[in-house]
């Protein structure tokens, strides 16, 4: 049955309207915003004193609730889709790390088999990150399976995934990046750079040949001077290519967030999590491939060399620290979280903003930023 959310604020996709009520038809689909000297006949669901956003996405992300997006049986997959939903997620790519040939093909069929079948946070595509990256950027990745890019390898990946393997990330100094870049960006995969050594020349050469991210910008590269540019600074000079950030305030000080948000404008940072499995989990041991990890203060470490693995970072709390910061507006935080991931991956047609005829995917929030209420399909499914 068709009803309208009123509330004291809409975060709209080009404009947010202050009052108002919004359409959700009984299709779980978004009808028209009406302003508040217009309000429609019909069932009102008042949120008065709090604010409407489009539904989270998040592009990049491990794990949750103890489950692993490849070491996690489909039951376990699902708990995570159920669990991002306390995240104000509604839409994500599972993420693979550093893997054998053999697990990653394993990982694509059993998101294959089980497409659509997720009963949370909905599974827009596969994100692999790796294998081709570099050892000495390894982070918390198995340096023992990286290798140079092929592209018979992604033939047998895409074939595998179904055509759920949409996004992977790389190292442009492997032998053949650019090339491999050219066939997969052709197969329609969103390429991003990172966990590389790479000189500005071989970054800015994957740039052209059709990459348009990077991969957790600043985690997993060399620091950047004004005589090497390198990954880093094709990063901040790329016209338009989107950078995955991290703000957990750990990956990456705040400082450096507001220096980048400046450089490349909300319009091209996609907030990410890179959350692995002690997300929305206590303090204690866990596992990010075949590392050992432990969690303290926030943080995932390698117990082996005390590298960052991964985070326990939720996207509505790196929202939430974007406006904390002062570092851009409410508005501006909310698209970086939805309408830049879902554009960043070409799934704007199904998620990541708030217009007529797109899944009632959404989340109510309140005026602090933090998270109120969860709705997929128009159907609330969590409440704070």
């Amino acid at each position: 049955m068709t009803y309208f959310i009123h509330a004291d604020k809409f975060f709209l996709e080009n404009k947010t309207e202050i009052g108002g009520y919004l359409e959700v038809d009984d299709h779980g689909k978004f009808g028209f915003y009406y302003p508040e000297d217009e309000k429609p006949e019909g069932r009102i669901v008042d949120y008065t004193g709090k604010w409407i956003a489009p539904g989270l996405v998040d592009t990049h992300i491990h794990g949750l609730v103890n489950e692993d997006s490849m070491k996690s049986d489909w039951e376990g997959i699902n708990k995570i889709s159920e669990g991002l939903l306390q995240a104000g997620v509604t839409s994500w790519l599972p993420t693979t790390i550093t893997d054998s040939d053999e697990h990653l093909i394993e990982t694509c069929e059993k998101y294959a088999a089980h497409k659509g079948e997720e009963t949370g946070a909905k599974i827009q595509g596969l994100h692999f990150e790796g294998p081709y990256f570099t050892p000495k950027h390894a982070g918390a990745e198995n340096p023992k399976y990286m290798r140079d890019p092929s592209i018979e390898e992604l033939r047998r990946y895409e074939k595998a995934s179904d055509g759920m393997l949409i996004k992977m990330s790389m190292a442009p100094e492997r032998k053949g990046s650019k090339e491999f870049v050219r066939q997969a960006v052709k197969d329609g995969i969103i390429i991003a750079l990172g966990h590389s050594a790479s000189d500005y020349k071989d970054a800015i050469a994957c740039v052209e040949a059709g990459a348009t991210m990077f991969c957790h910008t600043y985690n997993g590269m060399e620091p950047m001077s004004q005589h090497a540019p390198n990954l880093l600074g094709a990063a901040y000079s790329a016209r338009l290519v989107t950078d995955e950030l991290i703000c957990d305030g750990h990956h990456v000080l705040e400082p450096t967030v507001r220096a980048l948000v400046r450089a490349k404008s909300p319009e091209h940072i996609c907030l990410i999590t890179d959350c692995m499995q002690a997300g929305l989990m206590p303090d204690g041991d866990y596992m990010l491939g075949e590392l050992p990890v432990y969690v303290k203060d926030g943080m995932a470490r390698l117990k082996d060399g005390d590298n960052l693995a991964g985070s326990i970072l939720l996207l509505k709390q790196a929202v939430k620290n974007l406006v904390d910061w002062n570092v851009v507006t409410p508005e501006d935080a909310i698209m970086m979280a939805s309408y830049v991931p879902a554009r960043s991956i070409n799934k704007l047609d199904k998620c990541g903003s708030i217009k007529p005829d797109k899944p009632a995917d959404f989340i109510v929030l309140n005026p602090d930023m933090t998270l109120s209420e969860t709705y997929l399909d128009g159907v609330s499914r969590y409440k704070a």
